[in-house]
């Protein structure tokens, strides 16, 4: 091309680095760009919440209209903001890499308290104008106040430094390219199948007309087409939901070993709790679809479902199926008792990591009131011995996310091979983590309970069966059998396994927690 390109942009500091991203990326294939500022309706407005804003393209609409004018070639878009539909005339040239799209929580450090989930002061006030933000952190914290928050990504990290906020949320891919120092605050990372983002949330789009033909083929050298398949699926679904930036959705698709998995949150409005669900698919066709189904009005759901474990009413598990009036049968089918009542904290001078494979270790662990003479860290398996850890006042350096043990043992492998590692847990232990870890490592296990079936339960007619532990399930099947058409839950592949020995079908849930029991349940 023998002539300047002119590249629209917004004027805030993201959108000009996203903006001299692609021009960087231009004059590395030898092609010459200048920037245009141009200011939206989302950049004027900002006493509004995002769905007070008329009509969808408020942060693209005027980048859009000088594109067809013909005073710029390229509009330079963060993806998440496009209105899924091009207006005439106009195309995405080119889709850039991913930046990592999880979401990261902004705590001022003297209202952090570990014994909350995400550690934010009960009752504290998080700043978000996302509504698919404000349904998901409800859901998980229905104690917190959430309020406005608008500007652009230092502006409202400055209005948390002024302390109008306790927290606020914000994109980690948008900090990550700015290089924002946020030493100042507690940061949690939020992963993106804990909280799921955006459409399209971190990755750009390059708009061009749809007639510039030389400057498509120009661009090509930029796009990346995996990375289009997905968002493709993304936005597929936020079209069929007629939503925008407003609509409580969020959708992540990402490719794992050869198989997509997608994930979907959707409410109704902010405040409402959202519904999640799961699928992994070995092609995109008809993804959509599938998952637009699932979320439908009319759809039937499960009259009752048994989970072998105590429910409490604060729980997630118990909000998400109650919403549907799904009536729950909670029994745990085993008790636990202590082994020891005594603990040497002398054990611990020499010791790096303690390491927790369920709840219970956690909590029979610190009724043994342990001291700790050094600073020690603590990793666990799962969401629910990451709470029980926090309640007894530490933060988990280490926490295994997937149903498969061998995967968590490789990832902490890869942490804390060659240190000490106290494993507190029961008298049997699987061990499935110390196999994975090296010879160099010193393991010690710790038995601190032990686990006692129920004798004679009762069965249950529940339409979908949800067992939590390999235990509950030899205590049930000792006396019982699955009922035509019941349906099971297996919380992990420990678990699945005794089904797979009995030659039982049954549904693994992606994460071995409450939030991916209750994305089982409403997948099936």
């Amino acid at each position: 091309m023998d002539r300047t390109v002119i590249i629209g942009t917004r004027g805030s500091d993201l959108a000009l680095w996203q903006a001299n991203f692609v021009k960087d990326s231009l004059a590395a294939i030898n092609i010459t760009a200048e920037l245009k500022i141009i200011k939206t309706q989302g950049d004027r407005i900002l006493n509004l919440s995002f769905d007070k804003l008329e009509g969808k393209g408020f942060f693209t609409k005027e980048l859009e209209e000088e594109l067809l004018a013909g005073t710029i070639d390229i509009a330079v878009h963060s993806h998440k903001d496009l209105p899924t539909e091009n207006p005439p005339g106009l195309i995405i040239a080119a889709v850039s890499e991913r930046e990592d799209p999880a979401e990261l929580l902004l705590i001022l450090k003297d209202v952090v308290d570990v014994r909350q989930k995400l550690s934010v002061k009960f009752g504290g006030l998080v700043g978000t104008s996302s509504n698919r933000r404000k349904a998901q952190l409800l859901a998980v914290r229905p104690d917190l106040e959430i309020d406005e928050l608008r500007g652009n990504v230092p502006t409202r990290i400055g209005k948390l430094r002024d302390e109008k906020y306790d927290a606020i949320m914000l994109a980690k891919a948008g900090v990550t390219r700015l290089g924002i120092d946020l030493s100042e605050f507690h940061v949690e990372e939020l992963t993106v199948t804990e909280f799921i983002p955006a459409p399209a949330q971190g990755a750009l789009a390059i708009q061009i007309r749809e007639s510039n033909t030389e400057l498509f083929e120009i661009l090509q050298a930029l796009h990346h087409p995996d990375v289009a398949e997905e968002l493709g699926l993304e936005r597929g679904v936020l079209k069929r939901f007629g939503g925008g930036c407003h609509l409580p959705l969020g959708v992540y698709c990402r490719k794992d070993d050869g198989k997509y998995q997608v994930f979907t949150s959707k409410a109704d409005a902010g405040d409402q709790f959202p519904d999640r669900y799961f699928i992994e698919s070995e092609t995109l066709d008809g993804v959509a679809d599938k998952i637009v189904a699932r979320f439908a009005k009319d759809r039937k759901f499960p009259s009752k479902v048994f989970i072998s474990r105590d429910i409490p009413a604060t729980s997630y598990f118990r909000k998400a199926l109650e919403k549907h009036k799904i009536e729950i049968e909670a029994r745990s089918l085993i008790r636990t008792v202590p082994v020891i009542t005594k603990f040497d904290s002398y054990i611990l001078k020499n010791t790096d990591w303690v390491f927790f494979t369920s709840k219970n270790a956690v909590e029979y662990f610190f009724k043994l009131l342990p001291q700790f003479p050094k600073k020690i860290k603590f990793g666990v398996m799962g969401a629910g011995s990451e709470d029980m850890l926090r309640r007894n006042g530490h933060f988990a350096d280490f926490v295994g996310e997937s149903n498969d043990t061998a995967d968590v043992a490789a990832d902490f492998a890869e942490l804390a091979n060659g240190t000490t590692i106290l494993f507190p847990g029961a008298d049997n232990p699987m061990r499935s983590i110390q196999q994975g870890l090296s010879a160099e490592t010193k393991i010690i296990d710790l038995p601190v309970y032990e686990t006692v079936l129920e004798e004679e339960v009762e069965p249950s007619g529940a339409e979908i069966m949800v067992f939590t532990s390999p235990s509950n399930v030899e205590a049930y099947f000792a006396d019982n059998l699955l009922e035509p058409g019941q349906k099971v839950i297996a919380i992990g592949k420990s678990t699945g396994k005794k089904f797979d020995e009995m030659g039982v079908k049954y549904t693994l849930p992606f994460s071995p927690d409450e939030v991916g029991l209750a994305e089982a349940v409403f997948g099936i």
